[in-house]
């Protein structure tokens, strides 16, 4: 335990919490960091579900490299809905599970798929957290995201020299991706299951399929590619999916990175 951890009103000291990022699902990529964390028998694990009952991704990860599970040990509820309310309500009851806990003065180690900085259930336990008791101290543990580990294993680069990258839940809608087209040169488009068959009409109508990979469950035993992503249509995928699109197609400006172009200068 940290020396400098908050003193509690009892004279106790109050633990802390750790977003704990493991990648993907691929237990060899945990940094080490992370896995120095996990294997502290003095910490308490939790990590997030679905619903009561339903399996951690997180978790999975973390017991595929050898960890065993603690005796201490709790999932915490973060459903999938849009309903604020009802999140706000969950992310609560969360946060007052976890304050418990440190108040015990045992640190806390929350398990996160992929990064927690990256659309992580930690950004948004934090705050709730620290509303409840401003002196939780917070370290977070960085990871790897599932579109770098998705580019490469579909060995397909991101994005090299001027070119730019747009990261966002294809959620978000068809007409915000089409307008991400005309400004990014690579889209990776992460949770695509819920706007998998409208998102390939819209690389289909645009001629960018032969520019799309997919891939599901990125690193894992049930790793699924897809190149010739129009096959698809149709099917029910993974939510842990994600689409990486290029667009060689985007139109450039003559000016890049505040300089002016030749023509500019021989024109002043």
């Amino acid at each position: 335990m940290n020396d400098h951890s908050p003193l509690l009103a009892g004279g106790g000291v109050l633990g802390r919490l750790f977003g704990v990022s493991l990648g993907p699902g691929d237990p060899g990529l945990i940094t080490r960091r992370a896995f120095e964390l996990l294997q502290r028998r003095d910490a308490h694990w939790t990590y997030p579900v679905r619903r009561k009952g339903s399996a951690s991704h997180a978790l999975q990860t973390a017991l595929a490299s050898g960890l065993q599970l603690p005796r201490a040990h709790a999932p915490l509820v973060f459903p999938m809905t849009h309903d604020e309310l009802s999140l706000a309500g969950y992310r609560l009851r969360a946060a007052e599970a976890v304050l418990a806990r440190l108040r015990t003065g045992r640190d806390v180690l929350f398990l996160v798929e992929g990064d927690a900085s990256t659309y992580s259930t930690f950004g948004h336990l934090v705050p709730t957290v620290r509303a409840l008791d401003p002196a939780v101290a917070v370290e977070t543990i960085p990871g790897v995201p599932s579109f770098n580990a998705a580019a490469a294993r579909l060995g397909m680069p991101l994005a090299d020299t001027d070119q730019t990258v747009a990261i966002v839940p294809a959620g978000y809608g068809i007409a915000v991706i089409e307008r991400l087209l005309e400004d990014f040169d690579t889209l990776a488009l992460l949770k695509i299951k819920p706007l998998l068959d409208e998102v390939l009409d819209l690389l289909e109508r645009r001629g960018l399929l032969p520019h799309a990979a997919f891939i599901e469950r990125a690193g894992t035993e049930d790793e699924r590619i897809e190149r010739d992503v129009i096959r698809l249509r149709g099917e029910k995928v993974n939510y842990l999916s994600l689409l990486l699109v290029k667009n060689p197609y985007r139109e450039r400006g003559t000016v890049q990175r505040g300089c002016r172009s030749k023509s500019q200068k021989e024109s002043s």
